[in-house]
């Protein structure tokens, strides 16, 4: 992460209701997620580049990889995990990421910080 952004680290071991609402809005690139009152609208391309997959994160600390060209990136599925999770697939193949509802309400909750880190991240090594 890039010491410019505060980011609340992921507690993996904290729980969360499943979203009571799941819209892929495929004009706007969009996933909406519904919780009672509130919602949460994640980008597919913010959603790529910060899949919880080995592609991305590694098998361990410093071993991430940023992700790049993923603009446009579209969810062309999007399947559900038993009780506790969605997978979608992406339209540059990309389908390894399970993203539980806790790791998708925190995303709704830090998306601002998340994404300014990621461009950051993406200009420190001189990418778009």
């Amino acid at each position: 992460m890039s010491a410019k952004t505060h980011i609340p680290e992921y507690n993996i071991s904290q729980s969360s209701e499943p979203p009571s609402g799941i819209v892929v809005h495929s004009q706007s690139q969009v996933l909406e997620l519904s919780y009672g009152n509130a919602s949460h609208r994640l980008p597919f391309e913010f959603l790529r580049v910060y899949s919880p997959s080995a592609e991305v994160v590694g098998h361990g600390p410093g071993q991430e990889v940023l992700q790049v060209g993923k603009r446009g990136v579209t969810i062309t599925g999007l399947e559900p995990v038993g009780l506790y999770a969605v997978k979608p697939t992406f339209s540059d193949g990309h389908s390894s990421g399970i993203f539980s509802w806790c790791y998708l309400h925190w995303f709704g909750d830090h998306r601002e910080a998340l994404w300014q880190d990621y461009l950051d991240r993406l200009q420190t090594a001189g990418a778009s």
